[in-house]
């Protein structure tokens, strides 16, 4: 009986001690973000390194070795697919075709309704495009509707916003929700679609409805400066059809696995029921083969970059040398990007190896706490305490994945979660965000006026989402 209770106290203890070195952890990397301004990228490796000797778990060898394998198998798919989507982004932004886009928005709605033609076009830019970079390119079309309405820029400026802030946190391709997918390992084509039937509703209540009335409080004239554009952009059609193929391609690859593999049973773990469904398309018609294969992100991310660069580029004069350099040109901000989210699977392959992530999951357990909820909760704290969008969706994915690995979820429900996360990513943008002052200095509102309106705005996004997933949720149940 002794041995048995001196037992149970060894391993509550070693239980406490694991949990709080992943407290600790997450202290240190917001210590290190928010005081000393280290990069989140060194920020996160010197977390992990922490965790592994703090947890007592670990040898110094498994902790480097460890980090070795953490960003190699983190990075082998995220860093394609954000590297060749910075590529199909930045001939987007060369070509003119991010005004064509709202220029063709605009004409469909009118002008009557152009706070709409800004939301669809922010919704659609923000795909290939960086936030920040969409919204710099879009400005001229907001001050220009303004000066002919003489409105507010702020009621553009909100629908805009929320509709750049629903995608480029909701909707993959986008590298957030991308890598919180394949952290998660949810099939990205089902992630598209729940992140769509969610973020659609979410960006008209929070940029319409919502937005609408907080930008009415608020007057902003806009500059009184002249706006150049492209003297011969795409068109309308070429650059939405060019946007919305990746997607599309994405989605039927989804479809056509989902459907090859209808007839395995259920219960099957994810890793062998993939290489299940793998092998069985491998005898499946071509036409199946076909879908699946250009529904691969990396392939429809890759097709679409090459359309872009010959029909954006080539065929419409650009020289060899000027595709060269815009491309190269776009991986810089690409390569933060994919460094951060190598970092953030360094931190993840650190929790499991050390144990830290299986007692958080049974810390956790029986608590009665909405696995979706804790999602949110969890990317809502790390937006709010540290600012970056991107930083929170990590995070908070490293913390859910041992929870979902204990949990039998189906695929619709494990994409309900990668939406929470990006809810909770999305919203709560104040002075510590860079987002926050890029639309303080385009939209040319001073700081209270910038609380009062894009961090309303961005807040609402996070609490209609999680709203609306909390119901689909439920419905899919």
């Amino acid at each position: 009986m002794m041995n048995i209770l001196n037992y149970l106290v060894i391993a509550e203890a070693s239980t406490g001690r694991l949990i709080a070195t992943l407290i600790a952890a997450i202290v240190l990397i917001l210590v290190l973000i928010l005081k000393f301004r280290v990069q989140a990228f060194i920020s996160l490796l010197l977390a992990s390194i922490f965790v592994g000797l703090a947890s007592g778990t670990m040898s110094m060898t498994d902790i480097g070795k460890t980090i070795e394998s953490s960003m190699g198998s983190s990075l082998g798919f995220i860093a394609t697919i954000i590297g060749v989507g910075a590529i199909f982004g930045a001939m987007i932004e060369h070509c003119g075709g991010a005004q064509s886009l709202a220029n063709g928005m605009l004409r469909i709605t009118g002008e009557k309704r152009a706070t709409w033609a800004m939301l669809f076009s922010g919704f659609l830019i923000s795909i290939p495009v960086f936030l920040d970079v969409a919204l710099v390119i879009l400005a001229p079309i907001i001050y220009a509707l303004a000066r002919r309405s003489g409105k507010s820029v702020t009621v553009y400026g909100m629908p805009l916003l929320a509709g750049m802030m629903v995608t480029h946190s909701f909707v993959p391709p986008t590298p957030g929700p991308t890598w919180v997918a394949y952290t998660l390992g949810i099939p990205i084509g089902t992630v598209i679609l729940y992140s769509l039937l969610v973020g659609i509703p979410t960006a008209i209540l929070a940029g319409i409805s919502f937005g609408g009335r907080i930008a009415a409080t608020i007057h902003i004239d806009p500059p009184e400066l002249e706006t150049t554009e492209e003297e011969n952009p795409p068109s309308f059609g070429m650059i939405a059809a060019i946007l919305l193929l990746p997607i599309v391609l994405i989605v039927a690859g989804s479809i056509v696995e989902q459907s090859v593999g209808s007839s395995l049973p259920t219960g099957m773990e994810k890793t062998e029921r993939s290489k299940e469904i793998s092998e069985l398309l491998g005898s499946a018609p071509l036409w199946q083969q076909t879908i699946s294969f250009l529904g691969h992100p990396i392939i429809a991310l890759l097709l679409v970059t090459c359309l872009s660069l010959w029909l954006l580029g080539t065929k419409r004069g650009a020289s060899r040398n000027t595709l060269m350099e815009v491309s190269t040109r776009a991986l810089g901000p690409a390569g933060i990007i994919i460094l951060i989210t190598g970092a953030g699977g360094v931190f993840k392959g650190m929790l499991g190896a050390s144990g830290v992530g299986d007692a958080l999951a049974n810390a956790l357990d029986g608590l009665g706490i909405s696995t979706l909820l804790l999602a949110f909760l969890f990317s809502s704290i790390s937006r709010i305490a540290q600012g970056s969008a991107t930083v929170a969706m990590v995070m908070a994915a490293t913390l859910m994945s041992p929870i979902l690995a204990k949990l039998d979820l189906s695929d619709a429900k494990l994409s309900l979660i990668v939406v929470a996360i990006a809810c909770g990513a999305a919203g709560f943008s104040h002075v510590n965000d860079s987002g926050f002052w890029m639309v303080s200095r385009y939209l040319r509102m001073t700081e209270k006026e910038t609380l009062k309106t894009w961090s309303v705005v961005s807040t609402a996004v996070a609490f209609i989402g999680i709203t609306l997933a909390s119901i689909v949720w439920f419905v899919v149940s």
